[in-house]
């Protein structure tokens, strides 16, 4: 549970996180868990927290790039499951859109107004740049995209490295813990708060409101929807007050300070300000820190691999792009079709949803050779398309990897090695793919 929090007056509610919240829900009501008749309905999530995606989307590879499910908790949908057809339809943004407006980028349905008028509910949307087509999104990407400039990345550099090393220096030998809380969500708090010029001591709040803002099954329980919408209310005030403390501040380098100063972005209504917070809390949260895990589990998974990590420390660059193909940290992404069109031999109508799934390209045997194995040698390890492509690729991609990188550097400078030694708990989303827990113990090479 996360205790009461306060800053600035605001008090937040004590809360349970997402996961413990719908865990809790399903107790209360098993007969609310989702519906999935269809065999290749790969929105179901159990299928991830159980970590038996693999032969579902080999097989819907096997049979073509897309397929259509008439029937899911999410609506019908296309699942788009190869590397060459996510390209293409990445490739033609005015054709398959992003727009929040048309549904967004994740696979939860966009109600109707007389569907929100029957449930008697107010239309709730969280308008973000990633979520836009053309030319908006254009201007409101290029005003945060300074903060992940090549100089910047340069200047950023020492700092993560000395926060990372005092991370690693802090963990206990001989000892099982918890990976994913001590070092994973620590390390990528720290960055969201430098980023953001967070206050420090409240830096976990990213954490938690990052799982409730990107828990997309959160979207299918309606008795979700208040608190979802009460908690995202409260991280909005949290930041409004930062925002009106920059606004008589000089401008910095921190993204609340961007904004504030772009005419792209400095008069958004509370929405798309809630919005574009949400984008950049998960998108820098939940991505790298899910990274951060999978590549601790796959080292343990496949030891040779591990070893020839020791033992050739110049292959970390491309072992950074194996492990983030390897993951994948955000399963999917989805567009809508704004006109009629045949795509691959099938006919997708005007307002179709196609649900991009990042996942099961990366594992695209016609691109990876042997892919469902951790290869930190693989020469073609950048094909992979865990930060999208096209217009929408990940604005902090250089980011990740920077932190990705370091972070191996200095578990090898340590000779540093991490056993798997206890439970492992998956994220049971379609959307976020990772950890909740990885129980591990340290030993030395």
């Amino acid at each position: 549970m996360m205790g009461d929090q306060s800053h600035g007056g605001f008090t937040f509610r004590q809360s349970p996180t997402a996961a413990e919240a719908l865990r809790q829900h399903y107790a209360e009501h098993p007969e609310a868990r989702p519906h999935h008749p269809h065999p290749f309905d790969v929105s179901r999530s159990d299928i991830y927290a159980e970590d038996r995606w693999q032969p579902i989307f080999a097989r819907m590879r096997a049979e073509g790039p897309m397929h259509y499910i008439p029937e899911s908790p999410f609506g019908p949908y296309w699942a788009v499951v190869k590397h060459d057809a996510i390209q293409h339809i990445e490739s033609l943004p005015e054709l398959y859109s992003s727009s929040w407006e048309h549904g967004g980028i994740t696979i939860i349905n966009r109600e109707t107004d007389e569907e929100l008028a029957r449930r008697g509910r107010q239309r709730f949307e969280l308008p973000m740049f990633i979520a836009m087509d053309r030319p908006k999104h254009t201007g409101q990407r290029r005003t945060v995209a300074p903060a992940f400039t090549p100089a910047e990345m340069k200047r950023l550099e020492p700092d993560i490295r000395q926060r990372t090393g005092e991370v690693l220096d802090r963990l206990p030998y001989g000892k099982v813990f918890d990976w994913v809380d001590t070092v994973s969500i620590e390390l990528t708090t720290q960055m969201l708060a430098i980023l953001f010029a967070f206050p420090w001591d409240d830096r976990r709040l990213l954490t938690f409101w990052s799982d409730w803002a990107g828990d997309t099954e959160l979207a299918v329980v309606p008795q979700m929807e208040d608190l979802r919408q009460g908690l995202l209310m409260e991280m909005a005030a949290y930041f409004q007050q930062l925002w009106s403390e920059r606004a008589r501040q000089e401008p910095g380098p921190d993204l609340i300070s961007m904004m504030i100063h772009s005419p792209a972005m400095n008069q958004m209504d509370p929405q798309e300000f809630m919005g574009n917070l949400v984008l950049l809390i998960v998108g820098g949260n939940d991505t790298t820190r899910n990274t951060m895990s999978g590549i601790i589990h796959a080292f343990d998974r496949f030891p040779d691999q591990r070893k020839a990590f020791e033992e050739r420390p110049d292959l970390i660059p491309n072992a950074v792009q194996e492990c983030i193909r390897y993951q994948t940290p955000l399963a999917h992404m989805r567009r809508t079709a704004s006109e009629d069109a045949e795509l691959f031999g099938q006919q997708v109508r005007k307002g179709d949803k196609l649900v991009l799934w990042y996942l099961s390209a990366n594992r695209d045997e016609t691109v990876f050779d042997n892919p469902d194995k951790l290869e930190i040698s693989r020469e073609n390890a950048r094909r992979h398309l865990a930060f999208g492509y096209g217009i929408h690729r990940c604005v902090g991609a250089r980011l990740a990897e920077l932190q990705l990188r370091i972070l191996l550097e200095e578990m090898h400078a340590r000779r540093m090695r991490v056993h798997v030694a206890g439970d492992v708990e998956r994220v049971r989303a379609n959307f976020v793919h990772g950890f909740r827990k990885l129980e591990v113990e340290l030993t030395r090479f």
